[in-house]
């Protein structure tokens, strides 16, 4: 019998390769771009599976063209860019993944708020520019001790966030619409706050909250108006929740004494007038400034666990079983959902 063909869209690990391949024929991305969606377009089409990452788009002409699908795996913890109702209508299994990235991403926060508080980049720079001679009285940053930090957003990554935070002497505040119960509050040593009275008392912020309708642009002139004066920002959650030209004011006028960030408005484009750079002012402020290329989760074994357990979900699905991530429960109009493949 013919295996059944599977679409990857993204370089993946060879471990995932390796699972696969015995049971499945293995039409791959080798590069790190995405796919071309005219590419997926065509392959989809004589598909019987898909793995899907975050800039993926399975709309309705997409579903509309596979034939043969039986399951759209992503590598995303929530539905994203997928339509779902059509997956469902056409008897598509759509699976998502448990959330392995909140650790990394915790760890990547506190990385950047201590370089960008102890100015370690420029200390950097300093030495190979080859002026370094010795100490001397310079590059004085900020410590963290005996400071107040604030978390905008307490869901997994706020909460992992507060507990590698936990050895660091400061005061711990966090803003959320949905308390934590009591009892997590007190194991994390966290005072709940409101968002206004976060902002005033806090040395620093860090931003972990979900990109909504609500949340776009909720840092501010006006929000970081109501900062501390001299505050340090860090944003770990989606780079449209920042207003990236209010930031560069706040950092010329001295609201802001620094800016670390893991993501950018300019990835969000979910949004049809999302930028198409980074704001140029920011990237030259390089001395108040800390920048990662959206690295949270880029740690070897939990991007390679990601993508294997998407590639359960294909296999479960190729064999007649109902996926473990599975989101929806599709129509089996045309067979494909319920029987094995082999």
């Amino acid at each position: 019998m013919t295996k059944p063909r599977v679409v990857i869209t993204h370089w993946v690990h060879d471990e995932v390769i390796d699972y696969l391949s015995s049971q499945c024929e293995l039409i791959r991305n080798n590069n790190r771009e995405s796919m071309p969606r005219k590419t997926l377009l065509k392959e989809i089409g004589t598909a019987d599976a898909v793995m899907l990452f975050g800039k993926d788009l399975l709309d309705g002409e997409m579903i509309a063209a596979a034939h043969k699908l039986r399951i759209a795996a992503t590598t995303t913890i929530r539905p994203k860019n997928v339509d779902m109702d059509a997956c469902t209508k056409r008897g598509i299994w759509y699976t998502t993944v448990p959330d392995m990235r909140h650790t990394p991403a915790a760890e990547l926060a506190v990385g950047l708020l201590i370089s960008v508080t102890r100015m370690l980049p420029e200390g950097d720079r300093f030495i190979r520019s080859g002026k370094f001679n010795g100490w001397r009285a310079d590059h004085y940053g900020t410590g963290l001790s005996g400071k107040t930090l604030g978390i905008l957003g307490m869901g997994a990554l706020g909460q992992s966030i507060a507990r590698r935070l936990e050895g660091f002497d400061m005061k711990l505040l966090y803003a959320d619409p949905s308390p934590l119960l009591k009892d997590r509050e007190y194991a994390l040593k966290l005072n709940r706050k409101s968002q206004d009275d976060l902002l005033a008392s806090c040395d620093f912020v860090i931003l972990s909250l979900p990109l909504l309708p609500e949340t776009r642009g909720l840092i501010n002139a006006k929000t970081i108006g109501k900062m501390k004066k001299g505050a340090y920002l860090v944003n770990m959650a989606r780079g449209s929740v920042v207003e990236e030209s209010a930031v560069v004011k706040a950092l010329e006028g001295g609201g802001l004494a620094g800016y670390a960030a893991d993501v950018f408005a300019m990835e969000d484009d979910i949004f049809s007038d999302h930028p198409e750079s980074i704001n140029p002012a920011l990237v030259k402020n390089s001395l108040r400034t800390v920048f990662t290329p959206h690295i949270g989760s880029a740690v070897e074994d939990v991007r390679r666990n990601i993508t294997l357990d998407a590639a359960q979900n294909i296999l479960e699905a190729i064999a007649g079983q109902r996926p473990h991530g599975a989101v929806n429960q599709p129509e089996v109009s045309h067979g494909t959902a319920s029987e094995p493949f082999f």
